[in-house]
């Protein structure tokens, strides 16, 4: 359903996503806040952070100079047993970033708290080093981690920005979480086949068959809502967290489907060209917790020259459970105030 390829602009400390695309962290830099045990005592060198998580924290940095290692704890556990975050989830998040400079002085860099954005972060593709405060925790729970300042030198090797002086703190807030298999609650109250409609039974946490029936595509997009859900209304520059499938109105084969790959869900910005017209289109105004058949005529899909590009071909069928939307962070601002456009925010040319 992807007209092209969107990176995911993710907020988090300039340091995190450093070590992440390094794919390790410098030897020198871990130390754990904690021993696991039966109690969890937490390194005397982290920040004190309280308040409610859902609400941008309250953080008190001790009187010692920043730490020359990175040091990481949980902070505050939530409470649903139930909703325990595992290795291969996606995560929606609030994350606080500060910029601990000296003893007990620290400036906040950015917040999500601020932007009423929060973040996708998904932990598969995060070192485990960093992934591992964050497993097996309650969403609800809250998560720190310091980092020391990256030497200028290697920073430069590297491409990035000069670092600032001190050490980074980023604070994560856990929000919810997108699992493998996840659908959308409730049942079914109808599998479609209506005024020509394709048929999709409730497969549960399997791919659906999606049966064509034996007659013309409709020639402008139809939607038929499977599951009505309870959520709010999906708004066009979110991004979506969704399972699909995707078949081909000609033959029913299935050419495209998250079950195919274990079950995880996709996500994606929604109502903003980055996919096939059909999907902005008949998703955009439907309910979070929503599962919607789409019938897509060629020209609201990969177009009369698909083949071309390897897309499939003519009119398209999806069955797409809503499983999240979340706000898309803003961009950022120029010196004059103004986000600068560039030709590279433009949707891909039909």
């Amino acid at each position: 359903m992807r007209r092209r390829a969107a990176a995911l602009a993710v907020p988090f400390s300039a340091v995190l996503l450093a070590v992440t695309s390094c794919g390790t962290i410098p030897e020198d830099w871990r130390t754990p806040a904690f021993m696991r045990g039966d109690e969890e005592e937490l390194d005397e060198r982290l920040p004190t952070v309280t308040g409610e998580v859902g609400e941008e924290p309250k953080v008190e940095f001790p009187d010692i100079a920043p730490p020359d290692e990175q040091i990481s704890g949980v902070v505050s556990e939530g409470g649903g047993e139930d909703e325990l975050v595992r290795a291969d989830d996606m995560i929606l998040a609030n994350i606080v970033d500060y910029q601990w400079t000296a003893e007990g002085e620290a400036e906040k860099t950015t917040s999500t708290y601020d932007t009423g954005a929060p973040v996708l972060l998904e932990l598969g593709q995060m070192n485990e080093e960093l992934s591992a405060d964050l497993v097996d925790q309650p969403v609800g729970s809250r998560v720190v981690y310091v980092f020391p300042g990256q030497d200028a030198a290697e920073a430069e090797a590297m491409g990035q920005p000069s670092p600032q002086p001190g050490s980074t703190v980023s604070i994560v807030d856990i929000q919810s979480r997108y699992g493998r298999g996840d659908v959308v609650p409730g049942e079914q109250t109808t599998d479609g086949g209506e005024d020509g409609m394709p048929t999709a039974a409730d497969a549960g946490r399997d791919r659906p068959d999606i049966q064509i029936p034996d007659s013309d595509a409709p020639d402008e997009l139809r939607t038929v809502e499977l599951i009505e859900g309870s959520g709010p209304e999906v708004e066009a520059e979110q991004q979506l967290v969704v399972q699909y499938t995707g078949v081909t109105w000609s033959d029913g084969e299935v050419f495209d489907s998250t079950w195919d790959r274990g079950g995880a869900p996709a996500t994606f910005p929604i109502g903003v060209g980055q996919v096939i017209q059909g999907w902005d289109e008949g998703l955009v105004g439907q309910k979070v917790g929503s599962r919607v058949m789409l019938a897509i005529p060629e020209d609201l899909a990969y177009g009369e020259n698909a083949a071309e590009s390897g897309s499939p071909e003519g009119p398209l069928v999806f069955v797409v459970d809503i499983l999240g939307a979340v706000d898309s962070q803003p961009a950022p601002e120029e010196e004059g105030g103004e986000a600068e456009e560039t030709a590279e925010d433009e949707p891909a040319a039909e």
